[in-house]
């Protein structure tokens, strides 16, 4: 049978590891916590630069398009006292392509609307007459700028494209009593122009239809 003393020191070991045991345990909870705040505040601190970065953009973005507004668009043409009758005969446009006046009752569509061959220049007007940007080119244009240009009216509704052989250079961009000539996709004045003129302040009939119209 053992002796008190061994009974006492039996259980003295038991205490310390049951001690040495919980030490552990606590000393492990405190990593833990001590790896949870650790990543909760990269977490917080990606959040916030992340945030930051992305208001920033945002921001940005606002003020590019406010300037594009309320800038002039470099070389653009303006005109001014259009007529809007409706009429069903052919019109003799003082420009061309025509940014107004007189036009066919339906409208050419013009909701990313893409066409490949000559289009009716009097349908056409009357979609910048509900606030379309018009691109138009001739067989001049190089063929990389015309790709850019067609995704550009492709992911943009109230627009159009076509060509017209006949205007005075390879591409030109028109709004309702605007137009301006381009050098190629990459023009600073193409944005602009979009941002200003798609469903812009020009626009005589704001918010009317760009599709149930013509379609080639």
């Amino acid at each position: 049978m053992a002796s008190a003393n061994q009974q006492n020191t039996s259980a003295s070991a038991r205490r310390a590891k049951l001690e040495e045991a919980r030490r552990q345990e606590r000393a492990r909870e405190r990593r833990g916590r001590i790896i949870t705040i650790t990543a909760s505040v990269a977490v917080v601190a990606a959040l916030v630069v992340g945030g930051g970065y992305l208001m920033s953009a945002a921001d940005d973005k606002e003020k590019a398009e406010v300037e594009a507004k309320s800038s002039a668009v470099k070389g653009e043409r303006t005109w001014d006292k259009l007529t809007r009758d409706h009429v069903e005969k052919k019109v003799d446009y003082p420009m061309n392509p025509p940014v107004g006046g007189d036009h066919n009752p339906v409208w050419m569509n013009c909701n990313a609307d893409v066409y490949t061959k000559a289009i009716p220049k009097e349908n056409a007007v009357h979609s910048l007459e509900h606030g379309a940007v018009w691109v138009t080119y001739t067989s001049k244009a190089k063929p990389a700028d015309l790709e850019k240009l067609r995704e550009r009216i492709e992911s943009t509704p109230y627009s159009l494209m076509s060509p017209v052989e006949d205007q005075a250079a390879p591409l030109m961009l028109s709004a309702w009593g605007k137009q301006v000539t381009v050098t190629g996709a990459a023009d600073a004045r193409v944005e602009q122009f979009f941002t200003k003129y798609v469903q812009g302040p020009q626009t005589p009939e704001p918010g009317a239809a760009c599709t149930g119209g013509v379609a080639q």
